[in-house]
C-alpha cells in the first residue's frame, strides 16, 4: 500500500508559477516509478509527466513540455511538480500517482495508488 497526499495547489494569475509536492508512505518509495496526471471538468484524466524509480528519466506531455518539471527526493519520500509559464488551460485538479513498478508511464493504467487531487486554478 501506498499513501499520497498532494499539496501546493491555489489560484495563479496567467504566466505565473506553484510548485505541487506529494508526500508518500508505505511500499519503499525509492523503487517504484511516479506520476502527474491532471483532469479538467468535463474531460477525462490526462497524463501531465512521470519520473522513473530513480529520477533519472523522465517523460512530459507536449502541451506542459518546457514549462512544467518534476523531481523526487527519495530521502524524503517526496516528488515534486514545477510549474512555470502558467496558462488558463492548465487549470484542472492535478493527481499524484503510484506507478506498480519502477518503470516510468504515462498510462493511467499502469498506476496503482492515487492521491486525493489539488485544485490548480489559472484565471487573471
Amino acid at each position: 500500500q501506498v499513501q499520497l497526499v498532494e499539496s501546493g495547489g491555489g489560484l495563479v494569475q496567467p504566466g505565473g508559477s506553484l510548485r505541487l509536492s506529494c508526500a508518500a508512505s508505505g511500499r519503499s518509495f525509492s523503487t517504484i516509478a511516479m506520476g502527474w496526471f491532471r483532469q479538467a471538468p468535463g474531460k477525462e484524466r490526462e497524463f501531465v509527466t512521470t519520473i522513473n524509480y530513480s529520477g533519472r528519466t523522465t517523460s512530459y506531455a507536449d502541451s506542459v513540455k518546457g514549462r512544467f518539471t518534476i523531481s523526487r527526493d527519495n530521502a524524503k519520500n517526496t516528488v515534486y511538480l514545477q510549474m512555470n509559464s502558467l496558462k488558463p488551460e492548465d487549470t484542472a485538479v492535478y493527481y499524484c500517482a503510484a506507478a506498480r513498478d519502477s518503470l516510468s508511464s504515462d498510462s493511467v493504467k499502469d498506476y496503482d495508488y492515487w492521491g486525493q487531487g489539488t485544485q490548480v486554478t489559472v484565471s487573471s
